[in-house]
């Protein structure tokens, strides 16, 4: 049986992800009291042939007793049991937007600031966080995207060895990925924002492509950057790693490091390695949006 640990931030898109879940044949169970959860997954276990995929939701609507999840996990873990955790995260100004436009209440919030509440919960599920298997960053993604990013770890990629790789662009200028284990700056390669005809375009784009990669400082960073991450993955497979998100930046994350990131996919998309792998452009149509 699979079971799957909902949790996360409030406002993070929990109950997107419960419908996706469900949608892949999950039997889900949100808010489930913590002192109960154990005993729900041994009878879940006993009646495996009807229930053979499990998704139970926690978060600080459980209040002071999430502090016990951690020695409930390791028992449950120590008995074989097969385990995975998501964890839903979203940058604060993002939760408290999402709060503003739906009028909910935030669980930790009541008689104070929204801001106080988010700062609180993350304090309360920050081991979560640390211990989940897969940490998913909703910042900029549409529900769609969440959608998408569950099906490729539950569905598509069933067969690899527990690691699922994310290669992803941004903009100095916007901030380091949150989640971001390897971090290269591209800065250093020839700017296509200072030529006029090539400033629209973005990294996906071959005349962008062709204006960053057709030089030699380049290629040599392409060939020495492959095979330190070649040598990487493997090692992070046998230590256990789960996940690994290989950001690649440059200052306004449309050009160059959309093109590297592109690259750096298209190499390891050739070699059968048997992990999940895929490419997000954080940062790519924020200038646009901003009218430059």
């Amino acid at each position: 049986m699979k079971l799957i640990i909902l949790t996360g931030m409030s406002g993070a898109g929990k109950h997107t992800a419960f419908k996706t879940l469900e949608d892949l044949g999950y039997n889900c169970v949100d808010n489930l009291p913590i002192p109960l959860l154990k005993s729900f997954v041994e009878l879940a276990w006993k009646n495996e042939a009807e229930t053979n995929k499990v998704a139970v939701g926690i978060d600080v609507r459980s209040g002071e007793s999430i502090e016990n999840i951690e020695a409930t996990l390791n028992e449950i873990e120590a008995d074989g049991k097969d385990v995975s955790i998501i964890f839903l995260d979203a940058e604060d100004d993002v939760l408290i937007a999402r709060y503003k436009e739906t009028r909910r209440n935030h669980p930790l919030a009541i008689g104070e600031s929204l801001y106080d509440g988010i700062m609180r919960e993350r304090e309360r599920v920050a081991f979560l966080k640390e211990r989940a298997d897969y940490v998913i960053d909703t910042t900029h993604l549409l529900t769609k995207d969440l959608k998408a990013e569950l099906r490729k770890i539950f569905l598509e990629h069933q067969n690899f060895q527990s690691l699922f790789v994310t290669v992803m662009s941004f903009g100095y200028k916007y901030g380091i990925p949150q989640d971001a284990d390897l971090v290269f700056d591209v800065r250093f390669l020839p700017n296509p924002y200072y030529v006029q005809d090539l400033r629209p375009m973005t990294g996906n784009d071959k005349p962008i492509q062709d204006y960053v990669m057709n030089n030699d400082i380049a290629k040599e960073f392409k060939f020495k950057l492959m095979d330190m991450i070649s040598f990487l993955i493997p090692r992070y497979i046998e230590e256990g790693k789960t996940q690994l998100v290989i950001a690649v930046g440059c200052t306004g994350g449309k050009h160059r490091s959309v093109t590297v990131a592109n690259e750096i996919y298209q190499e390891l998309l050739g070699k059968d390695g048997g992990y999940g792998l895929r490419v997000e452009h954080r940062d790519i149509d924020k200038d646009r949006k901003r009218g430059k």
